[in-house]
């Protein structure tokens, strides 16, 4: 999949590896214990998630942008179930902080940095979208390699938001256009299709991403919650309910992608979610994924990352 230049077949999800590529305290013993398996060569960074502004979110960071504390409480993951629940609320120094370390101005590899609005009036996140395009823009020459945009938007509200979320992503979308840089729109599987193809259609953005994490409690018919967890309450209820990862968002995903092609989205969809192992790169290649994209998989089977890049690789012709 080329994007402005970028050829891309397998992207590593916002937040796997951090803001900087650098990963998280515990990549440490994966590197150790998994030397062959978790590597990420070959896949296209995308970082952690920024706002604008510094934000204190759930997870608070020290100097290095690692967690304060050695287990987080706003991360539960369950190895044997297949699925981590976060709400880590999208913690950051924020994005004149991250840009003045310089170090995404270093990086030699194609990448993507993720920015998301965080405003609770549109207005509102309009304006941090400008003010974040006006200082990328401003940063851009500084470069060594190419670098894109990833937004990332969701869809709060399932009965009022297809128009809503389509002038969202279109007005958030639009300070960016004036940029020679490929971007991508983030959502998750709860985005109605018909949105998606509108904001295609619009020309503003160059590909989807699909999924973000799915909401607790969200597609019961499709989630057994209380299978997965125990218990109709989630883990992190005092922290919101988090958000699901993990291989319930495989044949969700799946599906989404299917439905989104047939009915007619005119750009290259990224499918992640639920990656677990090399074949669910062939699943999800089968219902029209353009690219791919790993997140859980580095925290739930570290010792794979290496193969499903390798077959997204065979399966994408990745260079």
């Amino acid at each position: 999949m080329n994007l402005r230049g970028m050829n891309n077949f397998i992207f590593v999800a916002s937040g796997a590896l951090n803001f900087f590529g650098e990963g998280w305290n515990f990549h440490r013993l994966y590197r150790l214990f998994f030397q062959k398996g978790f590597n990420f060569d070959g896949a296209t960074f995308v970082s952690k998630t920024t706002t604008l502004n510094e934000r204190k979110g759930n997870m608070e960071l020290d100097a290095n942008l690692q967690p304060l504390s050695l287990l987080p409480d706003c991360v539960r993951a369950y190895p044997v179930k297949g699925v981590v629940l976060n709400s880590v609320g999208l913690s950051g120094p924020g994005a004149e902080a991250l840009f003045a370390r310089g170090l995404w101005q270093r990086r030699m590899r194609h990448f993507f940095i993720s920015f998301m609005a965080v405003e609770a009036i549109k207005e509102l996140r309009v304006e941090e979208a400008k003010r974040f395009a006006e200082i990328f823009a401003s940063e851009l020459p500084s470069f060594s390699t190419r670098v894109g945009l990833e937004l990332n938007i969701s869809c709060p509200n399932q009965e009022h938001c297809p128009l809503s979320l389509i002038d969202d992503a279109i007005d958030q979308l639009q300070p960016f256009a004036g940029l020679d840089i490929p971007k991508i729109l983030k959502v998750n599987a709860l985005t109605p299709i018909e949105a998606i193809v509108r904001i295609a259609a619009s020309g503003m953005c160059d590909a989807i991403a699909v999924s973000n994490t799915i909401p607790w409690g969200q597609l019961p018919d499709k989630i057994d919650w209380r299978k997965i967890f125990g218990s109709a309450v989630s883990p992190l209820k005092h922290l919101g309910g988090g958000g699901l990862s993990g291989y319930p968002l495989l044949s969700i995903v799946g599906n989404w992608i299917f439905e989104a092609k047939y009915q007619g989205v005119s750009i290259p969809i990224i499918g992640g979610g639920g990656i677990l192992r090399a074949s669910d790169v062939d699943y999800l290649h089968a219902n029209g994924a353009d690219a791919v994209s790993i997140g859980a998989v580095a925290i739930l089977r570290p010792w794979r990352v290496k193969g499903i890049i390798e077959r997204a690789r065979q399966l994408y012709g990745g260079v």
